[in-house]
């Protein structure tokens, strides 16, 4: 009589594979993971950028930040109180002005000093998209 089934060598075998493979893909998920979290945080950034434009431009003015943009951001207030992109907690890009410049249409978007590596590679990003500059929504630095 022949027994059907795998012996205690084979199960081995494949208990050893399976580790192998799954010491191999668990960081490269992490990696994703992580390029997911820049991505979107540098598409968030641009989006906030692209609000802030279309809202002066319909408005003729800067109002409160939960008015003009739906991205999450350090504060509900107006621009004056430099609100920050955060991420883990810690601020990666702020968004600083003036008065002066809120009145002529003008924001910047500077690096924070964010302590994780996840803000530092956020920031790299936005510095290689240049983001990361005074943008000029009307006033007198609008160049026709």
């Amino acid at each position: 009589m022949k027994r059907a089934g795998f012996t205690m060598i084979e199960l081995i075998f494949v208990i050893v594979i399976l580790g192998i493979l799954a010491a191999v893909a668990i960081p490269k998920l992490a990696a994703t993971r992580d390029d997911a979290k820049i991505a979107k945080s540098v598409t968030e950034i641009a989006t906030v950028i692209q609000d802030f434009g279309a809202y002066y431009t319909a408005q003729g003015k800067f109002g409160n930040i939960s008015d003009m943009t739906n991205v999450k951001l350090s504060s509900d207030g107006n621009l004056t109180t430099s609100p920050s992109y955060q991420v883990n907690g810690a601020d990666c890009v702020d968004f600083n002005t003036t008065a002066a410049a809120i009145a002529d249409g003008n924001v910047s978007v500077s690096l924070a000093s964010g302590p994780n590596a996840l803000c530092k590679k956020i920031q790299d990003v936005v510095s290689a998209q240049d983001l990361n500059k005074t943008h000029s929504f009307g006033g007198q630095k609008v160049v026709w």
